[in-house]
């Protein structure tokens, strides 16, 4: 691997084509990212209840960056290669008032801190989570003038909460602004397609990327490859999977989320909260069928290898 040309440090909140960029880069060179968890090193190892509840929003999902890169201009595409991450060890999983697929249903704060090391997290005694890397906040500034919300996806990217965006992954950005002002951030040990519950394992980590640029590419939105499958390492012991049927696959997938919750009590006498947080680090919304009006089917699968 290329060793990087130098560490940013620089993090910002918000897109802003008007922020002037923490370094500049040629198409070819690497750059080494220092990147802070979503609460902005607010929950770290010893956060407690009372943290989280003194939660600044103010503060949360920080991006590193930004990045200009030379002879990019709108209409191309930002060649993003990602090459290694260096994680922490330490995370948090939380359930957020007003905030996840069942927030309504979920209205009080709770907390899962983490240690992690090698390929697991351990989630609770004989559940263990695989650890996989990725940013969930990774993109370009957008064209419109001012400060923009670094909570949605965007057409330039943004919080995209791809799991697959992993080590080895190229991901193509549009861009829509000259040099592109790449920022990354929201990096997460491991998470479920859906993060159901608004948060993965939120960890900091060092995460190494390679730029190139696609002239002309003119992409509506993001596309990325990948160097192998994307399956997980767990799949050889099965899944336990529910399901979500009606016209509206939002709530179709809330009742997906809400019978695997039921499933966890049942079978592993997991407290809701517990199964809530395990569901978003661990279990990957699909959507099984959207052609046969009027009902859509929604799965959600639950690999039973976490269960040791």
């Amino acid at each position: 691997m290329t060793s990087p040309g130098c560490t940013i440090h620089d993090h910002h909140h918000g897109w802003d084509r008007s922020l002037p960029p923490a370094l500049v880069v040629m198409p070819g060179e690497t750059v080494e990212f220092e990147v802070l968890d979503a609460s902005g090193g607010q929950l770290g190892a010893q956060a407690t209840l009372d943290d989280l509840r003194a939660l600044d929003f103010g503060l949360v999902n920080p991006v590193t960056g930004p990045v200009f890169v030379e002879g990019a201009e709108p209409g191309d595409a930002l060649i993003v290669e990602i090459l290694e991450f260096a994680p922490s060890g330490v995370g948090w999983t939380a359930n957020i008032p007003g905030f996840g697929l069942l927030a309504d249903e979920f209205h009080d704060p709770y907390l899962k801190v983490w240690s992690y090391s090698g390929d697991f997290a351990e989630f609770l005694p004989g559940i263990r989570v695989p650890v996989r890397p990725f940013p969930g906040t990774i993109g370009n500034a957008p064209a419109e003038a001012g400060q923009h919300s670094v909570v949605p996806p965007r057409r330039v990217g943004g919080n995209m909460d791809i799991r697959d965006l992993t080590a080895g992954t190229r991901l193509y950005l549009p861009v829509e602004v000259p040099g592109a002002l790449f920022s990354v951030g929201d990096t997460h040990a491991a998470q479920g397609d859906g993060e159901v519950c608004g948060t993965a394992i939120e960890s900091a980590m060092r995460v190494t990327l390679r730029f190139g640029v696609q002239k002309q590419a003119n992409f509506q939105a993001p596309r990325f490859s990948t160097p192998g499958p994307v399956t997980r390492h767990i799949d050889a012991g099965g899944y336990d999977v529910t399901t979500g049927i009606g016209p509206d696959l939002f709530e179709a997938s809330r009742d997906a989320v809400r019978s695997m919750i039921d499933h966890l009590g049942r079978e592993y006498q997991l407290d809701p909260y517990d199964a809530y947080l395990l569901c978003s680090v661990a279990a990957d919304l699909r959507i099984s069928e959207i052609v046969d009006a009027p009902n859509w089917l929604v799965s959600f699968y639950l690999p039973r290898a976490i269960f040791q």
